[in-house]
């Protein structure tokens, strides 16, 4: 490690053990000091939000503000557990009922909670929820994340019961995790195929400690706080979400002063941070992991194979010849390292006992030879019947690091005989070709949830075959599918790991990615900001318990915000508020 990093990271070890530390008192009561409440928040963002509707949300930035919009039933808890309901906070459900045979729960409703528009919640809402997150028309990213829901009915008002297809030890956080309760008073007569273009999509009403106020395209996003929340108001009046280019330009706002937290410093970047009298370094436990990602479909005929990348002798070759422990270390410093697999370390589950696939460039080349790549000709590029050993790689211009990581793995590939070219795109235009699948390969990163049997919603079979899902290389193996679902419906916790085992030892050897990186997070901050509770799988959580000295609260006249009052509200399609 660099000396001057050994310095910052051994200075900010106690502020990360208090942003690792989750704070589980009721909004309300912790709430209740009125002097510390006040004050606005800008977060510097590296890219757009995609859209606001959470059932649709495909993107990181796009999650960070639906998730403070809109509410689960229950929250996790600061430990992440995963199984049954210990730990988990009430939020839209102010208590639950578990069947005697536990094929099903009853959630029962703060009579309390109200939508932004004053509206009550109501157990028809919660039934309605689940009904979209589960329409293939609406084909929902997290579709296979609650697939072994049966069904939802409503027993009264304020009581909606889940049904489960089987038990399993994670039914409570399938349940909860991976749905945020949506209005049906607002969004019922809305098509399934509209509503991405629907106005909620981008004016969304929720039921969060903050309220949607506005969205200017490419500048930012704001969020105010609803100031008659059930659970207490927030004790920021505003957080605003400063819209940057890419990750250079979001930092350049935090050393400016124009925001007051970026999420992920960059190992170059932490001596001007250090020597920023205004700002401060807090290291957090992160849920990311990095990789180059492959398609296993042609991208021209999504009915054949990859002509390249289809064969998994091909893809295991490339894995080998790039040497990922000098990756890391030349663009992440200290502040990353190569991971197990498409998890990271702190994951449940995570074993470093599964085999990987070892940097070996002398085998990489007879594993190609083998495959009936060779360079005929001599111009240094592999062929076979007359194809190049070639492929494209999209790059996002918003990640210095990923940018960084494409020229390494084209360097180190041509001396294996392949013929990379980089193809960098601006983050929105990146994510729709990995959506429309119009790819070779992409370097990719994933937020992961704290479940380890969430990555079915990546590499699964079902979510291969869907029309709009997160497994954009199109990755299926029956062998892995099954793993994983005897992981997720084990009991016993070592029983459940064998089975992780196997579905991680599956993956790895077929190499549909290469795994590149597990960063180590650093957030940049100014010190003005008491910062409570980051947790792991959302660093935002606890955004709404945050606060500003009072002594400490600086204009943003320059941003142009509104005042702190809440927003008009909002006309939508259907003639509601």
């Amino acid at each position: 490690m660099r000396p001057h990093l050994l310095r910052l990271l051994a200075l900010t070890a106690t502020s990360a053990a208090l942003a690792g530390c989750g704070d589980d008192r009721p909004a309300a009561t912790a709430g209740n000091d009125s002097s510390a409440v006040g004050g606005t928040l800008v977060i510097a963002a590296p890219a757009e939000a995609d859209i606001l509707i959470p059932a649709l949300v495909n993107s990181i930035e796009g999650k960070k503000v639906a998730d403070m919009v809109f509410e689960p039933l229950a929250e996790i808890g600061a430990s992440l557990n995963t199984v049954g309901d210990e730990g988990f906070q009430p939020r839209l459900a102010e208590r639950w009922t578990w069947a005697p045979d536990s094929q099903s729960i009853a959630f029962h409703l703060n009579p309390r909670a109200r939508w932004h528009d004053g509206r009550p919640v109501r157990a028809e809402d919660v039934r309605f929820t689940h009904a979209l997150y589960v329409d293939p028309d609406v084909a929902s990213p997290q579709a296979p994340n609650v697939s072994d829901i049966d069904s939802v009915s409503v027993r009264d008002s304020l009581t909606a019961v889940f049904w489960f297809k089987r038990r399993f030890p994670e039914q409570f956080f399938t349940a909860v995790y991976h749905m945020h309760v949506l209005p049906k008073h607002l969004l019922g007569d809305t098509p399934a195929a509209a509503l991405k273009s629907a106005p909620f999509a981008r004016q969304p009403v929720g039921t969060g400690r903050f309220r949607f106020s506005r969205w200017t395209p490419s500048e930012r996003l704001e969020l105010v706080a609803d100031t008659a929340h059930y659970r207490g108001r927030a004790k920021l009046d505003r957080v605003v979400f400063s819209i940057a280019p890419d990750f250079t330009a979001a930092t350049t706002k935090l050393f400016a002063g124009e925001a007051d937290f970026f999420e992920v410093m960059r190992p170059e970047q932490m001596p001007e941070l250090a020597r920023n009298a205004s700002l401060k370094a807090v290291p957090y436990a992160g849920l990311d992991v990095g990789y180059m990602l492959f398609n296993m479909r042609d991208a021209k005929a999504g009915a054949r194979p990859h002509p390249v990348l289809g064969d998994v002798a091909v893809r295991r070759a490339l894995t080998m010849a790039l040497d990922r422990e000098t990756m890391v270390r030349s663009v992440l410093d200290s502040f990353g390292m190569v991971p197990l697999g498409p998890h990271v370390r702190a994951t449940s589950g995570a074993d470093a006992s599964v085999p990987q696939i070892a940097y070996d460039p002398a085998r990489a080349a007879a594993l190609l030879d083998s495959a009936g790549w060779r360079d005929a000709d001599g111009d240094g590029v592999r062929e076979k019947a007359g194809r190049p050993l070639a492929f494209r790689l999209l790059v996002p211009n918003s990640s210095k690091n990923r940018v960084r990581y494409g020229v390494l793995i084209q360097d180190q590939l041509k001396k294996a005989g392949v013929a990379v070219t980089i193809e960098e795109l601006d983050f929105n235009a990146f994510s729709e070709r990995l959506m429309t699948r119009r790819f070779d390969a992409a370097i990719d990163a994933r937020h992961l949830d704290p479940s380890p049997t969430v990555i079915k919603q990546s590499w699964g079979g079902q979510a291969a075959r869907a029309r709009e899902s997160s497994n954009y290389g199109s990755y299926a193996n029956a062998r892995f599918d099954a793993a994983i679902d005897s992981a997720s419906a084990a009991t016993d916790p070592a029983r459940s790991r064998t089975f992780l085992r196997q579905a991680y030892r599956t993956l790895n050897e077929d190499a549909p990615a290469v795994w590149l990186y597990e960063p180590r997070m650093v957030a940049g901050a100014h010190k003005r900001l008491q910062i409570t509770g980051m947790r792991a799988d959302a660093w935002w959580a606890g955004i709404a318990d945050w606060t500003v000295a009072p002594g400490q609260r600086i204009a943003r006249d320059r941003l142009g915000l509104a005042s702190a009052a809440a927003p008009a509200p909002v006309r939508l399609a259907n003639g509601s508020r």
